[in-house]
């Protein structure tokens, strides 16, 4: 759910113009609805109606050297290509996470541990690098590949639809701010237990999506494994009893208990925030081809959400 750029309204399937990139309602969804800032090309014979195709647009048949804009094959004008991206918020997340995860390859190649940890690693000796805030979100542990698989399968299946009931703005918001306090979370129980450590992944937004639906429907039903109908609030109760656990007996190997239960933490209240003030609805079961989401490697499968610690 999104809200109309002109009058607010939520809207369950809303219009994006591809003249400016604005998010509207039915009302709204004309651009001289919503005075449109591309509505002034529209009487130029080079901008709306000029396909590139007839030189005689220009007079004389002189031919035209098209600009590099021109060229590109997707509307380039008042809103630019970022207007795409509204939507797809979730995708745009998890492509961001893989070219991560290869230009950690690329830096280890290289041989230079210390410039991998400098760039990607949030870590308790160094945490004024406010630059590994974010990227420690989407790096992940380079000798564990089931780590960015597992994250990348929750957020592929339950993104999208956290996404389409909060909008691309909001949904974003949630992910680098869960993902940035868990990280922070993870590295202050460890220097408060005068420990030292090192923090990468994105299970705190991932766990935090996971809230956000659990509050929005906790009968929602993954199937695990293809198999095992499961609701997501039986998940989401797993994951909260395994991180306070290990926090409180030690133990759970190279697992960021607490970036964990930071971003549940978060998700379970955002999601009581926009359920008690938008009216939003969730399906009541997923299932992607002979499964749901909770598929090999989805929730509770191998290799599920982990923010590693090192």
């Amino acid at each position: 759910m999104a809200k109309c750029d002109v009058c607010g309204k939520d809207e369950n399937m809303p219009y994006n113009c591809r003249h400016c990139g604005g998010t509207y309602c039915g009302d709204h969804r004309l651009p001289e609805n919503h005075d449109c800032s591309g509505l002034q090309n529209w009487n130029d014979p080079q901008g709306v109606f000029d396909s590139g195709f007839d030189d005689s647009v220009n007079g004389g048949g002189q031919s035209r050297v098209s600009s590099l804009a021109d060229k590109v094959p997707i509307n380039t004008g008042t809103g630019g290509p970022l207007a795409y991206f509204r939507g797809n918020a979730t995708y745009t997340f998890l492509a961001l996470m893989w070219l991560t995860f290869l230009a950690q390859w690329l830096v280890l190649l290289i041989g230079s541990q210390s410039l991998h940890r400098s760039l990607f690693m949030l870590t308790s000796w160094n945490v004024e690098y406010v630059w590994t805030w974010i990227t420690s979100i989407f790096a992940h542990s380079p000798v564990n590949f089931m780590h960015i698989v597992g994250n990348s399968i929750v957020i592929f299946f339950f993104g999208p639809l956290v996404e389409r009931y909060v909008g691309s703005r909001n949904f974003a918001i949630l992910f680098i701010v869960s993902g940035v306090l868990a990280g922070l979370g993870q590295v202050g129980i460890t220097v408060a237990q005068g420990s030292s450590t090192a923090v990468l992944g994105a299970s705190g937004a991932a766990l935090a999506i996971l809230g956000v639906l659990t509050i929005l429907n906790p009968g929602l039903k993954v199937y695990l494994y293809f198999i095992l109908p499961v609701p997501i609030w039986l998940l989401t109760a797993g994951y909260a009893f395994i991180s306070v656990f290990f926090l409180g007996f030690g133990g759970g190997g190279n697992i960021a208990h607490m970036a964990h239960l930071v971003g549940l933490v978060i998700g379970l209240a955002y999601g009581q925030y926009v359920k008690q003030n938008r009216n939003v609805s969730a399906p009541n079961r997923l299932e992607f081809g002979g499964g749901g989401p909770g598929g090999p490697g989805g929730p509770g499968g191998p290799g599920g959400p982990g923010r590693g610690r090192f």
